[in-house]
């Protein structure tokens, strides 16, 4: 064995005893220690869909997502679908993967008149995100803060963290990632993409791009205990709901409204706002097939984890023997 790969193997050991580790705690724990975690208010009724968080993450993010190779290999077996957005790098109006932030609205009849609401809509950050638990390849990852994010070293494509987000928000470009030098048409379908709350920002105690940018201050962000105090004290004053709190185990994320989410939800569909790049604001469900699903993908991510470390470190090798 050449001398050079024994330090590469002894790392490569280390990482995969502390991934599958980590893979089997549970987020809550992964994201004890360290920085607190911090959260964001939405006030729905000061929001008035100006857009400039959107333009504040895109300007953030968007040179970030790589454009894919053509052609795009078709994944195997011939049937699974290949998705590209790059040519509607443009679109503004749902989640894509080259737009991590939009706005969503609807017209709502209240107190006698006509009222638009708006909603900035992006990754609800989950305080226990099933897209954590469950990524085989340990790619989708909390820091202590609370943001999730996707490490695009890892990811390869294959949708569980779309299949398993109560709000379907991870969005996935084929053609681009750590898939195409590993086995294209049998390893992936490319890299998933969301909102990661701007984790460096975050690391470094600055909000996100889009809470620093919004100019009715409509976003407010802090410790996790001082945002859901504010969210009950602003509900509180307008006999209002919240949204966040509770659902899905708690996000870090929470919508205040004078309108109950109920209602807004019902508009949202009335008027086609609601669908693929569009969340839902119902409360997400679990039926038994999925809850089983789940049980056999925490099971098999610190495998997958590992495999994945192993090709990367083969491929790796192989690169350095070339002339």
């Amino acid at each position: 064995m050449d001398c050079h790969f024994k330090p590469q193997r002894r790392r490569f050991l280390e990482g995969a005893a502390a991934f599958a580790v980590t893979a089997l705690a549970p987020a809550p724990a992964r994201a004890a220690a360290g920085r607190a975690t911090m959260t964001t208010v939405i006030d729905v009724d000061a929001c008035n869909g100006c857009g400039a968080c959107v333009n504040a993450c895109r300007a953030r993010n968007l040179a970030r997502v790589p454009l894919p190779v053509h052609p795009i290999p078709q994944p195997y077996p011939p049937g699974v679908r290949i998705q590209d957005w790059s040519d509607r790098r443009d679109v503004t109006d749902r989640l894509t993967p080259y737009n991590w932030l939009y706005i969503q609205s609807c017209s709502i009849r209240t107190g006698g008149a006509t009222r638009r609401v708006f909603l900035p809509r992006r990754c609800m950050q989950c305080v226990n995100p099933p897209c954590v638990n469950l990524c085989p390849a340990g790619a989708a990852r909390q820091r202590s803060t609370g943001a999730v994010y996707i490490d695009e070293n890892f990811c390869l494509g294959d949708g569980r963290c779309i299949r398993f987000c109560p709000w379907n928000i991870p969005s996935r470009q084929s053609g681009v990632g750590v898939y195409l030098d590993l086995a294209p048409r049998y390893l992936g379908n490319g890299q998933v993409f969301k909102c990661d709350y701007c984790v460096d920002l975050l690391a470094e105690g600055l909000p996100p791009a889009c809470v620093s940018a919004c100019p009715r201050k409509a976003q407010h962000f802090g410790p996790r205990e001082e945002m859901f105090a504010l969210a009950e004290k602003l509900a509180a004053e307008r006999q209002g709901d919240v949204y966040g709190r509770t659902i899905n185990g708690g996000t870090n994320t929470l919508y205040v409204s004078e309108l109950t989410f109920r209602d807004i939800e019902v508009e949202l569909l009335r008027q086609d706002q609601v669908g693929q790049g569009r969340p839902s604001l119902r409360p997400p469900g679990a039926t038994m097939t999925k809850e089983n699903d789940l049980l056999g993908w925490v099971l098999a991510a610190p495998l997958a984890g590992g495999v994945l470390a192993s090709l990367r470190l083969w491929r790796d090798s192989q690169k350095g023997r070339r002339p």
